[in-house]
């Protein structure tokens, strides 16, 4: 079987990895000629995967990268994995997903499988793309080739994360069609769990991140309102899950990151506007969610002024760029919207990540391109009037920092433990 896959991030390479891993022979497509190139030298470009798994299906044939979508004509199935962000007013921008499916619906052959996996509203896959494919490619779905939604599900920087042992939803345009996706992913995955059509499974994608959405939203509710009685959160979640029913523990944070949870609810938003409903609870999320970073500010601006020090002309530090702990991922992080909210305040602002040396080119947050980390050494660190853990990696010395900084904002509850001379940390 030979299985193309369109887009090579987050999603894609590990379903290269893993197709090929299994038995196929793999071609990856991406615009990005840099990450077609290392593949094809059997390097890594993402933190989490080493290249020696890349580099042993390169060697053996199984894996193979070009720019060319072309090459896709030959392929038993294809996945599309591109992104899928909002645009400025809040709104699905499926630019990626459509001009993929104007590129590769000349080039589909009969009997291909096409299949999108790139987080999308319900009706995406057999309306729009759908009639994209069949207009470009003048073949039909369901009789000439064959189509369906499968969501991805990645979780990066989790060790116990496995692609194979991950159960994957899928749902076709007829029943055809989800049969032939179902035979294509269980060469490769393990269990399959086949939904009715395509807008169920689209459908799913939403519900589980519009589950992890809401829950942040309350934690994060509680975290503020807690805080102005005089109880820790962190506590309080700790000692809540020790129930061992009805419960399921979730975190505050900083605000949101992540290609997911803070897009993907406003997809199902979008969409049901079109049905004259409003998603309450949803945009209610959104709210809180987003306003996580302004109370970071809050506190600090609070805890520098009980020090007699002014945020205006501050020095900031933020522990952590990536949206997560212990990944080089930085799609819509808050800590770049700390950092922006510091700038406005005109505090001087610098970060440190191990995992990301220097700021990589965005679509939002480009004048912060180039800005590279700061050194890990006391002169450094101690220099800054207040820090701020916005990404708990792992591979941080919290005990060094806890003795070289001043003041810690800790918005991850990772100071919690550490042996401090003196109280200089605040949870925010």
């Amino acid at each position: 079987m030979k299985i193309g896959i369109i887009g090579l991030g987050y999603v894609g390479l590990p379903l290269c990895l893993q197709f090929g891993r299994s038995g196929a022979e793999v071609l990856g497509i991406d615009v990005d000629q840099e990450k077609v190139d290392l593949i094809n030298r059997g390097k890594s470009f993402i933190k989490h995967i080493e290249s020696a798994e890349i580099e042993k299906l390169t060697i053996n044939g199984r894996l193979r990268a070009t720019t060319e979508i072309a090459e896709a004509s030959g392929c038993d199935g294809v996945l599309i994995c591109v992104p899928t962000p909002l645009n400025k007013y809040r709104e699905p921008d499926l630019g990626y997903v459509f001009s993929t499916g104007e590129k590769l619906a000349p080039f589909i052959t009969k009997g291909m499988t096409v299949v999108l996996e790139s987080t999308t509203y319900p009706g995406t896959t057999d309306e729009d793309l759908r009639a994209i494919l069949e207009r470009r490619s003048g073949k039909r779905a369901g009789t000439d080739f064959y189509l369906a939604y499968s969501p991805e599900r990645e979780d990066p920087g989790n060790p116990d994360s496995q692609v194979g042992k991950i159960p994957k939803v899928v749902g076709g345009c007829t029943p055809t069609c989800q049969a032939k996706a179902a035979a294509i992913y269980k060469t490769a995955i393990e269990t399959i769990v086949p939904v009715s059509n395509c807008r169920a499974a689209e459908a799913t994608k939403l519900l589980e991140n519009i589950f992890r959405s809401v829950n942040i939203a309350l934690v994060n509710e509680l975290k503020v309102i807690y805080d102005q009685m005089g109880i820790d959160v962190w506590e309080v979640i700790e000692a809540a899950k020790t129930k061992p029913f009805g419960y399921k523990a979730f975190y505050p944070g900083p605000g949101l990151g992540g290609h997911c949870i803070p897009i993907d609810p406003f997809y199902l938003t979008w969409k049901a506007r079109q049905y004259g409903i409003s998603t309450r609870f949803i945009e209610l999320a959104g709210e809180i969610n987003t306003a996580m970073p302004e109370y970071v500010i809050q506190r600090t601006m609070d805890v520098l002024n009980q020090r007699g020090k002014a945020l205006n002309g501050a020095k900031i530090l933020i522990i952590g760029l990536a949206y997560k702990a212990n990944v080089d991922d930085d799609r819509e992080s808050p800590s770049y919207r700390l950092m922006e909210l510091f700038r406005e305040k005109l505090a001087t602002v610098d970060y440190y990540d191990p995992y990301i040396p220097v700021i990589r080119p965005k679509r939002e947050y480009s004048h912060f391109k180039g800005k590279a980390s700061v050194s890990w050494k006391e002169e450094q660190i101690s220099a800054y009037d207040a820090v701020v853990i916005s990404t708990a990696h792992q591979n941080v010395n919290y005990k060094e920092l806890g003795n070289w900084a001043s003041c810690i904002i800790d918005t991850r509850d990772v100071m919690n433990g550490v042996e401090l001379v003196d109280g200089r940390v605040i949870k925010a």
